[in-house]
């Protein structure tokens, strides 16, 4: 019995090593404590693993199928199988192009007037001076607004009767269509996204500027450098990080907008300011064809997924570096 066990103990290694050669974990005892823990983990994750896939993966996996088909709910022939042709449709769609040229120019417009301005904002708030806390809370209070009450108070402010055209009116200009005019109506748009972004934006580049160690400006100091000098070879290079994260994260963020468009120009005037999502939604919702809507749906998702992918690829190499 002894020489069998004492047999079985110097094969053990030599099995361990085919297990390994074979890609198979080696044979492990699990104690009833540790068995116990994995099913509770189990147990508790699972309500959640079932919700997501409910609502998220479903839908998800449902709207995908719709992108093949061509489905109108109105007709009774139910989805009809067409495979790829609605993607082949919607790339060779002038409109859709042109919805999302509209999309570039919204988002690019919006950024160029957010980065500098709460850039700016966030190093005057860095400083110390009476009634800086309520200036931060008062700068952040348009984020947390919701996105529809924000579009009803600028829908007011650019209305003939608005605060703008009162403004106009008392230096003696004539009033201006903001929202029904081609030539403004996008600007309009991007210029009432970027209010609406400021307070957030300048708050992630504050949390920025009070990570730069202080020793490094007082050294530029002694070494001579202006403010100037100290910003632009200092505080921007140690900002890029947290500058590509605001950019990226906000370019993903408007391509996805729709409410405030639909409150102030629901796309007009003549499909001046129709982005992706507006054009989604009129498809799907005012000429019923779902199956189009969702393949222009998966295009845009596609896009937005390889700008987060280049997001997570240059912060990596940032963090790296």
């Amino acid at each position: 019995m002894n020489d069998r066990n004492d047999q079985k103990r110097a094969a053990e290694p030599a099995r361990r090593d085919e297990r390994r050669a074979a890609g198979r974990p080696s044979a492990r005892r699990v104690s009833p404590v540790r068995r116990g823990q994995r099913r509770a983990g189990w147990m508790l994750v699972t309500p959640a693993v079932l919700v997501l896939l409910i609502v998220a993966a479903v839908p998800i996996g449902y709207g995908f199928y719709l992108s093949l088909t061509s489905y109108n709910p109105v007709e009774t022939t139910g989805p009809q199988f067409h495979g790829f042709d609605g993607y082949r449709a919607v790339l060779g769609s002038a409109e859709f192009w042109r919805a999302l040229l509209t999309t570039i120019v919204y988002a690019v417009g919006v950024l160029v007037l957010t980065i500098p301005a709460s850039l700016g904002l966030a190093m005057l708030v860095n400083g110390r001076f009476p009634g800086v806390t309520l200036f931060r809370g008062v700068m952040y209070l348009p984020r947390v607004v919701p996105l529809i009450a924000v579009s009803m108070i600028w829908l007011w402010l650019y209305s003939r009767d608005g605060f703008f055209n009162y403004a106009l009116d008392l230096v003696g200009l004539p009033p201006v269509d903001f929202l029904n005019t081609e030539e403004t109506a996008l600007g309009s748009l991007i210029v009432m996204r970027a209010w609406k972004a400021l307070g957030g934006s300048m708050i992630i580049f504050l949390a920025g500027l009070q990570t730069i160690p202080k020793e490094l400006l007082e050294s530029a100091a002694v070494d001579g450098a202006g403010r100037w000098h100290s910003f632009r070879h200092v505080t921007l290079p140690l900002l890029a990080p947290i500058t590509l994260y605001v950019v990226v994260m906000d370019l993903i963020y408007l391509a996805q907008s729709f409410s405030e468009i639909y409150v102030l120009t629901s796309g007009g005037p003549l499909g001046s300011t129709t982005v992706v999502n507006m054009l989604v939604y009129r498809e799907a919702f005012q000429n019923f064809q779902l199956g189009h809507a969702s393949s222009m749906a998966f295009v845009l998702f596609c896009l937005i997924f390889a700008l987060a992918y280049v997001n997570v690829r240059l912060l990596t190499r940032t963090g790296k570096s």
